[in-house]
């Protein structure tokens, strides 16, 4: 929704809930994409929420609601809601949409809920809770058509219209053997264009691209990317045929995992800070920002040890910021490429020294050219060439070292399996700083002895 519109749609709300004009809302909230209506509910307080969604006219309409709105938000505003009027709506929801919201109650709250429920549906529910919700098993939805390989084109067009009405994504026609196994792959156009008597064993896709129960939701979302699918198939140990995810989960997942991923490398966790309350987002935060405290307690000691070079030329405490900086601010650049590569697939942790080399060399050139244009700027300012060689030095040692401790880190955190992203933000800015002042002053205590 364009960005105008957005806001338009929440400014008329807002304007119509101070008035108490029910009748208006109610031609809005039930004209309304449920997916507009979640993005306005981010900034109304609950009570208001809690107003426009007793508007709702139909079950359908709320379910689709419950499937768009973030699942934070949604516990609260389901939380005095009763059992039966929720079972009611989760019924008409896709299945991973329901285990994805239970997921987030109580043990007690989500059982509760689940025997209001019809027992197929439970019954597919709980299937899916069993799964860790950040793995395939706990995204995919457990609809889909599979059919048998001696069935007919047109006995596949008749099952599609008798037996998979409410498939919910129907991209592909899975084909399996008499055990359930997944042996092929259909997609709806080869279905209609080919002789009706046709079997699908002779126009099925043998090669056919699946994940397991276990997969990272991550790796799922590289794998429809790389092979350009609507729709890739779930299969367990015995690759037997138990879901699929489609592609607009994916487009969720990479959304989740680059803000999870972006957090992490900022320090703040892991969630959107609307979602945590002060004191959740305080408690995280604290562990990180103690580095960079550490960080700056450690500078201190190395300025104040090398505090006689200082007073014999004062200048060089003005440029400790610059270098600092300029350090900072590269070694950031490389660890973020390197995340990203890393997240992406298009970094291999056999390349780590190639990687590393690379950005050494970048980052070497880079302080060349701003340590030789700083160290200029120095001369002229002050005409101390002395003072200017060692700006100019420190700049490129500094530059230098970010680059190659802002690629490395992250690549020997991969390496040992630890996530990447929480390598950047205040790991390597903090270790940056430390090593940019105690070259500084390593450089200029050399030469004033010279």
């Amino acid at each position: 929704m364009p960005v105008d519109r957005t806001r338009l749609l929440l400014d008329t709300t807002k304007r119509l809930l101070r008035r108490g004009a029910s009748v208006h809302l109610h031609k809005i909230v039930n004209k309304t994409h449920a997916a507009d209506l979640a993005v306005v509910f981010r900034f109304l307080t609950l009570r208001e929420q809690e107003t426009l969604f007793d508007l709702m006219d139909t079950i359908e309409q709320k379910a689709m609601f419950f499937s768009e709105v973030e699942e934070e938000m949604l516990v609260k505003l389901i939380e005095d809601m009763p059992a039966e009027k929720i079972a009611e709506i989760l019924e008409q929801m896709p299945n991973d949409d329901v285990a994805d919201l239970l997921g987030k109650l109580s043990d007690d709250r989500a059982k509760a809920l689940l025997d209001l429920m019809t027992k197929e549906e439970s019954e597919e529910v709980e299937g899916l809770l069993r799964y860790d919700e950040q793995t395939a098993g706990g995204i995919m939805l457990p609809d889909f058509i599979a059919l048998k390989e001696e069935t007919t084109a047109r006995g596949a067009i008749e099952a599609l219209q008798k037996e998979y009405v409410d498939v919910e994504m129907p991209f592909y026609l899975y084909v399996v053997d008499d055990h359930a196994n997944l042996v092929g792959v259909i997609s709806l156009r080869q279905l209609v264009v080919v002789p009706p008597e046709t079997r699908l064993k002779s126009i099925m896709a043998t090669d056919v691209v699946s994940v397991q129960t276990n997969t990272d939701q991550e790796e799922v979302a590289r794998i429809v990317a790389r092979y350009n699918v609507l729709a890739v198939p779930v299969v367990n140990e015995n690759n037997k045929l138990v879901g699929i995810v489609t592609v607009d989960d994916v487009i969720d997942i990479i959304r989740e995992e680059a803000t999870e991923d972006i957090l992490k490398m900022a320090g703040a966790g892991e969630d959107l800070v609307e979602s945590q309350s002060i004191l959740k987002s305080t408690r995280i935060r604290l562990p990180w920002l103690l580095a960079s405290w550490i960080g700056g307690v450690i500078a201190f000691f190395i300025i104040g040890h090398f505090e006689s070079s200082l007073n014999k030329l004062i200048y060089l405490a003005a440029f400790i910021p610059i270098i600092m900086g300029m350090g900072g601010n590269i070694g950031t650049q490389s660890s973020t490429i390197v995340v990203r590569g890393l997240a992406t697939g298009r970094l291999n942790l056999n390349e780590i020294w190639r990687v590393v080399l690379k950005e050494l060399m970048i980052g070497f050139l880079l302080g060349f050219f701003y340590g030789v244009l700083l160290g200029f700027v120095v001369h002229f300012r002050y005409d101390v060439m002395l003072l200017g060689v060692t700006v100019g030095l420190a700049v490129i040692s500094s530059m230098t070292i970010a680059a190659m401790v802002g690629s490395l880190v992250p690549m020997v955190f991969a390496r040992i399996n630890i996530d990447p992203a929480v390598a950047t933000g205040p790991f390597v800015t903090t270790s940056i700083d430390i090593l940019s002042v105690f070259f500084y002053f390593q450089i200029a205590t050399m030469l004033l002895r010279l």
